[in-house]
């Protein structure tokens, strides 16, 4: 009886084990009854590295890593089993990388070739290296970070030079007062703005009257007769001309009256003796004239 109790405890303790360890398997990624082909993979570092890492090929994860042995013959050889599914082809020319992200997590990378007639078979050797990802291009980085670092300083210790100059003081107050004279412009267009949209009406209806005054000018001269005034006009110019000719020439009247000194000479001497009778007829009237009463 109490060897029949012995058996069940440990039966049950087995049976606690097996799911125990199966669970931890489980919790790390691996599989106790996976079909994966199995590869190997020589790293000169693994660290992060360990059991049931994902492998991924193409952003994909294909396998996990089963295990990981330190070569003691040869120093810095480190093989790691990795189990892939059975259905990846891995071509020849293949190698697989250990990437780390910003938060610390390890996976491996598969880089497949591209070589359609050969392959790795399962139980061969994968050529593995390291590759740094993001922490080692930050690290790449540094060296760029270093240089850059006397020339900030020498920009910084200009900057405060500069900033402690009066002068950007003085200008920063001048630009204040420019800023408050600017405010007080704008409100004094706005002001002015403000009285000229209150004379708009009244500027429009002068505008129109204008206007209408203009049309119905515009109106008159089109009804004005051009051709016949014009006509009328080059015909006294002609007469203007004509005159302007007899004028000058020494023939008619007014051309022998205006060129003829004689004549000129002769009126002159008749309108002064014109004028001396007339003031003999006032101091003398009697020699002219006679009265008789009787």
């Amino acid at each position: 009886m109490n060897s029949s109790k012995e058996i069940k405890i440990a039966l049950v303790a087995v049976l606690g084990l097996l799911i125990l360890y199966i669970g931890m398997n489980f919790l790390k990624g691996a599989s106790l009854f996976s079909s994966d082909d199995v590869y190997y993979v020589k790293f000169d570092d693994v660290t992060g590295l360990s059991e049931a890492s994902p492998i991924y090929a193409d952003g994909f994860k294909v396998g996990t890593v089963k295990a990981i042995a330190y070569d003691f013959d040869h120093q810095g050889n480190i093989k790691v089993s990795i189990g892939l599914n059975n259905e990846l082809r891995v071509p020849k020319g293949s190698s697989a990388e250990i990437v780390s992200d910003m938060l610390g997590n390890v996976k491996v990378n598969l880089l497949l070739a591209n070589n359609p007639r050969e392959r790795i078979m399962p139980g061969q050797m994968i050529d593995g290296a390291v590759s740094g990802g993001a922490m080692a291009k930050a690290a790449d980085l540094i060296p760029q970070f270093e240089q850059m670092l006397p020339k900030l300083d020498s920009i910084m210790t200009s900057l405060n030079l500069l900033l402690a100059d009066p002068a950007i003081a003085n200008s920063l107050h001048n630009i204040e007062a420019v800023t408050g004279h600017l405010t007080t412009t704008t409100t004094q267009v706005n002001q002015l703005l403000g009285q000229l949209n209150g004379k708009v009406p009244g500027l429009l209806q002068k505008t129109d009257g204008v206007l209408t005054n203009a049309q119905t000018l515009t109106t008159n001269l089109a009804k004005v007769d051009v051709e016949g005034t014009m006509a009328k006009v080059d015909a006294t110019v002609a007469n203007v001309e004509q005159l302007t000719r007899e004028l000058n020439s020494n023939e008619g009247s007014l051309g022998k009256l205006m060129r003829d000194p004689g004549l000129y000479n002769r009126m002159n001497q008749t309108v002064n003796d014109a004028d001396s009778l007339l003031i003999d007829l006032r101091m003398r009237p009697k020699r002219y004239v006679h009265f008789s009463l009787f």
